[in-house]
């Protein structure tokens, strides 16, 4: 660590330096660490997917009343919303809640007891992260805290939107959960990245996700006789060509993009050429105009089967725009990270090209996420796979980190 500074604010009538405040966030979190990991275990055996977090935000807001807080729920359907402090600014703080329909293989004793949904994402972990937020911040006496609301936003369906293709950060800017927010903050446990590192982004840090469904169509016949018939198993073999193409010979090669094609269905028979297959796949762009181009390039690609005789139809459903992490919010967040981690285990990285939701936050008020490494063991357990978990050790930092940077945001914002 690198000389002493003084925290922009103050405890009673003592100045703390960042040091002496790192330490007593450490030491406060540290207690409350049982807590936070009693929590997650209880929401990790009992996953509940998008829009279906009734069990979850009951826990929520009956642990927030403890803390004599005044929970807003069925925010964004089955979000829950409090305030610690009041008045301007206001520096929201999100932690996701929503499972995964995924069947878990992990045989740990919090293992999910609902065959088909688990935490294989880390939800869990960012749901008792924020209420180890609520329990730091309120153990913190009003006059010891820089002016100011911070706003505590547990989100529903992060990892899907609803039948209006909205997911749970729209449903809940939707009612009014940042009005008045200055400035937004989130993390991301990573089962890949040790414990004890920490890990951001500047600027665009998640791709915009857009998802289509295509249909090509020809004229069913028998396999034997294919020249009677417009067999749209072929037709699909040279638009797949053709979509493959936009991303290698008509976008800018400077420009990041994906399009991948996860599905393909036509047919039932082998001695039967089917009527129509069907296509779908995904689209990740940072870039509006070349997001755009894309939807324009794949409808072309597409008109490759009126050129052979059939035809087509094509739904594109705009999902997420890009993550766009704050660079002012970022050097604050990592700043205060490198005191509690030690600046050489602080990592910029890349962009990636999977999609997150907190995205429509930070549209609305500028903030950051930041990676906390959480990596369990020596096993392989990526995000979304069966055997995904974490480990709990870093509970503490992240929520220390949380409470640190949201007190520097409302003075830095004042």
């Amino acid at each position: 660590m690198q000389g002493k500074r003084k925290y922009p604010g103050s405890y009673g009538d003592i100045q703390y330096t960042q040091e002496k405040l790192t330490m007593q966030l450490l030491e406060q979190a540290r207690a409350i660490e049982e807590d936070m990991i009693e929590w997650r275990r209880d929401f990790h055996a009992h996953p509940e997917l998008g829009f279906e977090e009734t069990r979850t935000a009951q826990i929520v807001a009956d642990e927030l009343r403890k803390l004599g807080l005044e929970p807003q729920t069925g925010v964004g359907r089955t979000g829950v919303v409090v305030s610690i402090g009041s008045g301007s600014p206001v520096i929201g703080i999100r932690g996701d809640m929503d499972a995964l329909p995924i069947h878990e293989a992990v045989d740990a004793p919090y293992k999910s007891t609902i065959p088909g949904k688990m935490h294989a994402c880390g939800h869990d972990a960012h749901t008792a992260i924020l209420l180890g937020v609520a329990k730091l911040l309120t153990a913190m006496p009003e006059s010891e805290r820089p002016p100011g609301e911070i706003r505590l936003l547990f989100q529903p369906s992060e990892e899907r939107w609803d039948t209006e293709i909205k997911s749970g950060a729209v449903r809940m800017i939707e009612d009014g959960a940042l009005d008045g927010v200055t400035a937004t903050l989130a993390l991301h446990v990573d089962s890949m990245r040790p414990v004890g590192e920490i890990a951001i982004t500047p600027e665009y840090a998640a791709a915009a996700v857009d998802t289509f469904f295509a249909t090509i169509k020809g004229v069913g016949t028998h396999g034997a006789m294919p020249h009677t018939g417009i067999d749209p198993i072929f037709i699909s073999a040279q638009v797949i060509n053709a979509i493959q193409g936009i991303r290698s010979r008509r976008t800018d090669p400077l420009g990041a993009s994906v399009i991948t094609i996860g599905a393909i269905n036509g047919g039932d028979a082998n001695n039967v050429i089917p009527h129509e297959v069907k296509l779908k796949g995904t689209i990740r762009t940072f870039d509006a105009d070349l997001r755009d181009q894309i939807h324009t390039e794949l409808d072309a690609a597409l008109g490759v089967a009126r050129a052979l005789g059939g035809d087509y139809d094509l739904l594109i459903e705009r999902g997420y725009p890009p993550l766009y992490n704050d660079p002012a919010v970022v050097d604050l967040v990592r700043e205060v990270a490198a005191t509690y981690v030690g600046a050489e285990k602080v990592y910029e990285i890349p962009p990636m090209m999977g999609a997150e939701d907190f995205a429509y936050m930070t549209q609305a008020a500028p903030g950051t996420m930041f990676i906390l490494g959480a990596k369990l063991d020596d096993v392989h357990r990526p995000h979304h796979s069966p055997i995904f978990d974490i480990s709990e050790e870093p509970f503490k930092l992240g929520a220390a980190i949380m409470v640190d940077a949201a007190l520097r945001l409302l003075k830095a914002k004042a």
